[in-house]
């Protein structure tokens, strides 16, 4: 990604900033889920979770380091992971061997494609992108709450992926390059896919409580 200023804390000053779209979204989720209800474990390990990511990227993004690179990609996968166990489980109402199958596969498809420097690195967040576009076609097809949400999120995921990758690109002709814009794009497809999670949760629960 392109350098904005160099040598020192600050070397990426816009994309440390940018960063701050995780901790809105955290808090944003947080209040939809108190509203909704939904306050379970799983929920607010997904907010703590997106902290986690916002915090990992700033890391990362101000001292470039293997160790905040770790600190960066960790909270991510976990992410993906946590969701996509609660969605299987508690929207899809799949058995737990699996889920856990799908997130194996999701785990190792993401962790083959890592090394790749192909579209800017941006392939190895194709595992994911297809996966949340299968979610979102059936929570589409199934009629479930907010039935747009999750693909809306995945075609967010996209403009995302697509700044992600004309980062290096641009900077010849953009110093600051477009990489603060995955941050931005990707905290409101977070806040998506989140919030459709939720409002299914919540007609979960209305419907146990009337069973």
């Amino acid at each position: 990604m392109a350098r904005f200023f160099k040598g020192g804390l600050w070397d990426e000053l816009i994309n440390a900033i940018s960063n701050l779209a995780f901790f809105i979204v955290a808090w944003s989720s947080w209040r939809l889920a108190r509203s909704l209800n939904v306050q379970f474990l799983s929920v607010k390990l997904l907010m703590y979770l997106m902290i986690a990511i916002g915090i990992g990227s700033s890391l990362f993004h101000t001292y470039a380091t293997s160790w905040a690179l770790l600190m960066d990609v960790v909270p991510i996968t976990m992410f993906q992971i946590c969701y996509l166990w609660v969605y299987t489980r508690r929207v899809m109402k799949l058995k737990s061997i699996i889920s856990m199958i799908l997130i194996v596969i999701l785990v190792i498809a993401s962790l083959a494609t890592l090394p790749l420097k192909v579209l800017n690195g941006s392939i190895s967040y194709a595992p994911a992108l297809i996966y949340l576009l299968g979610l979102g076609i059936y929570h589409f097809q199934a009629k479930k709450q907010s039935k747009f949400l999750v693909l809306a999120g995945a075609g967010i995921f996209l403009i995302a992926l697509f700044f992600r990758t004309i980062d290096q690109y641009i900077c010849p002709i953009f110093p600051i390059g477009a990489h603060f814009l995955w941050h931005i794009f990707n905290g409101f497809m977070l806040y998506f896919v989140t919030s459709s999670l939720l409002f299914n949760l919540k007609s979960n629960k209305s419907h146990s409580t009337i069973n």
